[in-house]
Formats: structure tokens, sequence, C-alpha cells
């Protein structure tokens, strides 16, 4: 019997459909819970905002009318010439018709008491059911508090941060409305004083606290710097602030929320820990004083309902998802099952058995179908491997003698290390790197007799084997034919015939060719369509050899070259190439370029040939990095030292 395996067409298809339906299952209870927590958190805002708008009005109804008593009294005492006794009754009489002020206090200014050390602040306070009067004209230097200070240098009406003050023994929370009163008569605009109204807030942190959201929501009061006034936790109370509840979390886009609930505008904040739990915040503006209302709403008593709900619902969606695997995984048995029995059957073939029996056609199906399928592959496979065994022979065969080609290509170039032995005249270093097994460049250096040396590179067109042969027969007719001429010229102008008169393949070769006198220094040179060499002086700047391009070696017949010539200074360099250095490409499709290769020998000077061809060889290769090698790469570099050797 076949095996059932969980890597099969049966389980896969069981659970690609497992997983599409376990996908819109999931899609559809988040959309639903996205929804329904939108939906609340909607609602929830317009039963903050309504909720917090009667709140606010009755505290501003309170904050209002001090406000609108205390201004009312400083119209009166700046309409009226009243001298500084009337202003006592005045107060007092201000004070019994609005109950909600503690006290009422007026500071003089010392210029309308006549003498700059004069102090008169008269204060009527309420105290066991009664008004009291307490007059103080020196005690109590109150020019340099807060209540009287601000609203003298800004000119304008001012709530002070709400304070804790000691009366009879109880300490009491205060907040201060105070305003400048002017001078009554019309042309004097300096201020007579400053008049303030002391206001308890005991009765604001006891509405707050019977103020209920949800079952364990709050409210807080905040005042305009961010100090919490109200709270359940009554040790938070003028203790804490918004900015050091942000610190604690030390999260700076607490921060942030803090500023902008205390802004003066009204709003919405999404899971929040600024007040103690993690919450949603709404939050508005008391208009009359600054401060500010906070409505605190749990995150996790506020969505309780709505994630039991979707809990709910996953469970029952999970089970339907359980029952419906059962059923795929029945049906999907029902059509792998025939396939198992053909996997056994071509696991066989796999691994070389191709007399394994495949499973008897029963029905007309696909499963049918692929049988006869697997018969025919059976047959065209065997054949295959058959032909593959001749050709992997052939092919191996091929790849040895390419590798024999190889050597034997490398090993008819010079070895230059060391150079020519017994001349201190010269040192001459040379390296090539060929693109395939065989390439098309190569280089040569040889005596022509006790004082003279011919050196050349080259660069066959097209790479392989043909570039190979052509090269070898390009290099043995340039050595043979440099022993009976005098220069590179006549060197070159010979080969050019031979080449030229039998090229039957079209191929052509360019060849820049250089005879030295070690003696005197002086080079003779012909460039035959050869990248041009670069020159570099003794002060390591480089530059291209002067010289015009003459047709390359086995184009056309008849072709008569020309040299060049120029005298090399003791310790001047002469560098060859190929153009696979100038023509090699990075993986953005740029040249390395002649520019570059200058920027790269003024750049980097080195202190002898193997190093000066080794870096070269380097800066190519880190610049093609990934790229294959298109083409041969091939450098010679001469220095001339001179008659006597210059020192290192």
């Amino acid at each position: 019997m076949a095996r059932f395996s969980f890597s099969g067409i049966g389980a896969r298809l069981a659970l690609y459909v497992t997983l599409c339906v376990a996908v819109i299952l999931g899609a559809s209870l988040g959309f639903y819970h996205y929804q329904a927590r939108e939906l609340l958190l909607q609602r929830l805002q317009e039963n903050a905002k309504n909720r917090s708008l009667a709140l606010v009005q009755r505290v501003e109804l309170v904050l209002s009318s001090v406000r609108l008593a205390i201004e009312t009294l400083a119209g009166t005492l700046e309409s009226a010439s009243l001298g500084r006794d009337d202003v006592p009754g005045l107060m007092r009489h201000t004070l019994e018709m609005n109950p909600p002020i503690f006290g009422i206090v007026m500071g003089f200014e010392p210029s309308v008491l006549g003498h700059p050390d004069k102090r008169y602040v008269p204060y009527v306070f309420r105290r066991d059911g009664g008004i009291e009067l307490s007059v103080e004209p020196g005690a109590h230097d109150y020019l340099f508090e807060d209540w009287y200070q601000i609203p003298r240098e800004l000119g304008l009406p001012e709530w002070s941060e709400p304070y804790y003050e000691l009366d009879d023994g109880n300490v009491q929370l205060i907040a201060t409305f105070s305003l400048p009163v002017m001078q009554p008569k019309p042309d004097d605009q300096r201020p007579r004083g400053i008049l303030a109204a002391d206001i308890a807030l005991d009765w604001l942190t006891r509405e707050l606290a019977e103020f209920k959201v949800l079952q364990h929501g709050f409210a807080v009061l905040i005042s305009r710097n961010g100090t919490v006034l109200s709270h359940p936790d009554t040790d938070s109370i003028m203790n804490e602030n918004l900015f050091s509840l942000a610190a604690a979390w030390r999260d700076p886009a607490l921060r942030e929320q803090a500023r902008t609930i205390i802004g003066g505008g009204e709003g919405f904040i999404q899971s929040t820990p600024l007040l103690g739990v993690m919450a949603h915040i709404y939050y508005a503006p008391i208009a009359a004083s600054d401060w500010t209302l906070a409505i605190v709403f749990p995150e996790d008593e506020l969505f309780r309902d709505i994630n039991r709900l979707t809990l709910n619902a996953a469970i029952v969606g999970g089970l339907g998802l359980g029952l419906s695997l059962l059923v795929v995984l029945s049906i999907a048995g029902s059509i792998s099952r025939p396939l198992r029995v053909l996997a056994g059957s071509t696991e066989r073939i796999a691994k070389g058995d191709f007399e394994a029996p495949l499973p008897k056609v029963q029905r007309d199906d696909e499963v049918g179908q692929l049988t006869d399928s697997f018969a025919t592959m059976r047959t065209a496979l065997r054949q295959h491997i058959d032909w593959l065994k001749t050709t992997t022979a052939a092919k191996e065969r091929i790849e040895s003698e390419l590798a024999i080609a190889r050597d034997i290509q490398m090993s008819i170039l010079p070895k230059l290390t060391p150079p020519i032995s017994n001349r201190d005249e010269f040192d001459l270093r040379a390296l090539i790197v060929p693109a395939r097994e065989v390439g098309g460049d190569f280089y040569d250096v040889f005596p022509l007799d006790e004082h003279r040396l011919c050196f050349l590179i080259a660069d066959v067109s097209g790479k392989g084997v043909p570039a190979a042969l052509f090269m070898a027969v390009t290099k043995t007719l340039i050595k043979a034919t440099a022993r009976d001429r005098d220069g590179p010229a006549e060197i070159l102008t010979q080969v050019n015939a031979e080449l030229a008169a039998d090229n039957a393949s079209n191929m052509f070769v360019t060849v820049f060719c250089a005879v030295l006198d070690v003696r005197t220094g002086d080079l003779e040179y012909t460039n035959a369509g050869h990248n041009p060499p670069v020159r570099i002086g003794t002060n390591g700047h480089p530059q291209w050899l002067k010289g015009r391009p003459q047709l390359l070696l086995g184009i056309m017949e008849g072709v008569v070259y020309r040299s060049a010539s120029l005298r090399l200074s003791p310790g001047e360099r002469l560098l060859l190439y190929t153009d696979g250095v100038t023509e090699a490409m990075n993986g953005q499709d740029e040249f390395y370029s002649d520019a570059r290769l200058l920027d790269t020998l003024a750049s980097a000077p080195q202190p002898d040939l193997v190093s000066l061809l080794a870096m070269l060889l380097s800066h190519v290769q880190s610049f093609a990095g990934e790229t294959p090698q298109s083409d041969d790469i091939t450098l010679l570099a001469i220095e001339y030292h001179g008659s006597e050797p210059i020192a290192p």
C-alpha cells in the first residue's frame, strides 16, 4: 500500500484551502473588529464631547461669574474718584454678593500712596461664616508676588496657577484671578493697583471626583502649565505634571501629547499611558481660566465587550475551519492516491532503473494520460542519457586539449621574472590574463644585438583557438623577421606582407613594436593600430606616447610602416597594454577608459614594475566587479636605467 505523505498534493491542497479560508476568516474578523472599534470610538468621542461640554459649562459658569464680579468692581474703582478707605467697603459688598469667591484683595501702587516705600493692601475674606477685613500697610510686600506682578507687567487679566494655602489649620487649593485697576482720570493711564479674587477649588475637585466614565474611567483637570489639579489619586494633585508623567515613560511622543492637551484646543488621543493607564483621552479647554479638562477612558475596559465578541466569533470560525479541513483532506486523498502509486514507480526510474514497471492505465483521465507520458519520457530519457555520455566524453576531451593548448601558448611567451639576465640598463615585466582557455594577446622581448632590445605587444582579432593560432603565427613571423631587419617599421612591413598574402580567415592583429638602444636610451617604435602606450616620467607624471597609429597587420598587402623615435631618460617608464584594460566593463556597462587609466597611474605611483602591474590589474578587476572578463588583459612595462643603474 502506498504510504500517505504530508508533502503530497493532497496535503498541499488541504493546506492551501485551509490557509485561504483562514485568511478570509481572519480578514473578516479583523475588519469586523476594526469597524466595531471605529464605531465605538466615534460614539465615544461624541459622548465625551457632550459630557465634557456640560462639565466645562458648569466650571466656566463659576469662573465667569467670579471674573465678571471682579471686572465690575474694577470698573467701579476706575470710574469714580474714591479714596483708598472706600475700597474695602466695595470689596466687602462684592464678596457678599458672590458666594464662590473666597476672598478679595486690592494692592495699591506706591506712586498712588505718595511714597515708593508705602504699601497698602486691604483683603476681605470669609471665615467661620462671616466676612473679615485685613489691612497690613507695611507688613507684606505684595509688589513681588505673582498675583500682583504678572497682570501689572502684562496689563491684562490673569488666572494664577493653583496653589495650596493654610487657613485656620486647613489646607485649601486656591486659584487667584487678578487684573489691573487704572486711575479714574481719563488722561492718567497709570495703574492705580491690582485687584484680585481668590476662589477655593475644593468644590471643583469634589465635582470631578463624582464624574464617572464607564467603571474605572475618570476626569482630570489640568492647569495651563500642565499641573494636575484634579485626579482620583489624590497624591497626584499638585504633585504631578503632564511633562513629568511623560518623562517617566521615556517616550518623546508623550511630551508632544502633553503639549497638545494644554495647547488650548479640543481633541481625542488614542491609546496613550500619559495619565497613568493605557487609555483614550478626550480633552477640551476651559476658556475662562486657560485650564483643560481631560476625560480618561481605560482601553481594556472600553474594548472589553468587543474583544469578547471577536474571540467568540474566532472560536466558532476555528471550529468551522477544522471541519472544512477534514472534508478537504478526504477529497484530496481520493485525488492524490493514484498519483502516489505513480510516484513510487517514477522514483525507481529516477534512480536509473529504466526497467521499472509503470502502473496499468485503468481509466482515460488525467492520471492515465500522465502515466502514458511517463512511459514515453522513460524511452526518451534512456536515449538522451546514452547521447549525453557520448557528448560528455567528447567535451572532456576538448577541455583537456584546450588546457594543453593554454599551457603551450603560455610557454611560448617569454618569462620576464626575472627579466633578461645580466642586463642592468633596464627592467622589464609583463603579465597576461586570458578571457578564455586560450587567447589572442601576446608580447615578446628579445635582443637584436648586444646593445639593442626589441619588445612588442599585440592583440589578435577574435578569441579562442583561432585567435591563439593566429597569435602563434604572428609571433613567430615577427621574431624570425626581426633578425634580418634594422627597425620596427621594416619588421612590421615584412610581417604584414606575409600575413596579408594568405589570410583566408580575414583575421588581423594590432601591434606595437619598439627597439631600445640600452646605451643611449634611444627608442624607435611603430604602432600598427594598437593602443598608444603610456610614458611615465621620472616625476611619475603619465602621458600618452606621441605618434599616429597606422594600419593593422594582415588587412592589406603593400602597406609600408613608418617609425617614430624618442630618447628615454634614466628612471623613465613605458607601459604597453591591450584593449582588455581600457575596454573592461562594469555592471553599469561603463568602460574603464583611457582617462581612468591615466588617472590611476597618476594617483598611485609605484616603486617598481612588479607593483605597477599588480596595482593596475587590481584596479581593473575591482572596477569590473562581478562582470565577466570579455577580453584578454595583457600588460608590459619597461623602465630604463641607463648605462649606470639609477639608485633605488
